[in-house]
């Protein structure tokens, strides 16, 4: 009981980043948020728990056919709270939150960036796990299956380093960061990736628990698509010209480390795609 309740709460929380990522990388979102008055905080909220109440009718938070309304109400508010920790951390990782501001204006970007973390958790369930298939898997060939993992990352991690490469938030991210803070966006990216992919049941679970391709154990796919998801977040950062020739070596690292974590969630989606 406790496993799955686990297994539950991992899915809802890997939701979250999948759907709530592009807009924690928003300029306009965190300047929205820093000015909201209390009475758009609550009207926020609700509007985001209706949806979820309506997402927990069709779908179900959790894996239970006997989905009441009771239960829907009280899954909705656990589902708004899940999107509400992971904005907050996230936030506080890319320090766009800090100790330092006022918390009305801290509450205020937790509050919008909560918006689509908390509808990431309630589609999650919907829209990313697929029914257990009774099927014996078919066993795919070394090279197969790394190439597929392979080309799935670098297919995910282009498609969102793409959408948020062109932007300013990169360097602003980057701008307000320690040297050591990096280390931190590392692990909280390792972290993510290893969520979706290998604890939260997304995509076909039997189908890659029974491939043997170089990236199947745990910790050497999620290093192995980290390391691809950096190359093509730097890929993209060149192509839009946020560094060149003249840029240092240490604004380089900085630039494609920020951008390695929404490219690393977008290479494990894509990795869920195939």
């Amino acid at each position: 009981m406790w496993r799955r309740e686990f297994d539950d709460l991992l899915n809802g929380i890997a939701g979250a980043f999948l759907f709530g990522i592009p807009l924690l990388y928003t300029m306009e979102v965190w300047d929205i948020g820093s000015d909201l008055t209390p009475l758009h905080m609550v009207l926020y909220l609700g509007l985001t728990y209706i949806a979820l109440v309506a997402l927990n009718r069709a779908t179900g938070f959790r894996r239970n056919c006997d989905e009441t309304w009771s239960r829907s109400l009280a899954d909705s508010i656990e589902a708004l709270a899940l999107g509400a920790l992971v904005a907050c951390f996230s936030l506080v990782v890319l320090r766009r939150v800090s100790f330092d501001l006022a918390y009305d204006v801290i509450l205020g970007k937790v509050v919008l960036e909560t918006m689509p973390c908390a509808i990431g958790v309630g589609m999650a369930n919907g829209l990313l796990r697929r029914e257990a298939n009774d099927e014996e898997p078919k066993q795919q060939s070394f090279w197969h299956a790394t190439l597929v993992d392979a080309g799935g990352t670098m297919l995910g991690a282009t498609v969102v380093g793409l959408s948020i490469a062109p932007t300013d938030e990169v360097g602003v991210i980057a701008a307000s960061l320690p040297p050591w803070w990096l280390w931190l966006i590392m692990a909280a990216s390792l972290i993510i990736s290893y969520v979706i992919v290998f604890q939260a049941e997304f995509g076909d679970h039997k189908q890659r628990k029974s491939d043997r391709g170089l990236f199947q154990s745990p910790l050497s796919e999620t290093i192995a698509s980290y390391i691809i998801s950096l190359v093509f977040a730097l890929v993209t950062l060149r192509v839009f010209n946020q560094i060149d020739e003249s840029t240092s070596l240490a604004q380089i690292i900085d630039y494609t480390i920020v951008l390695g974590l929404p490219a690393t969630v977008g290479g494990a989606a894509g990795r869920l795609a195939v």
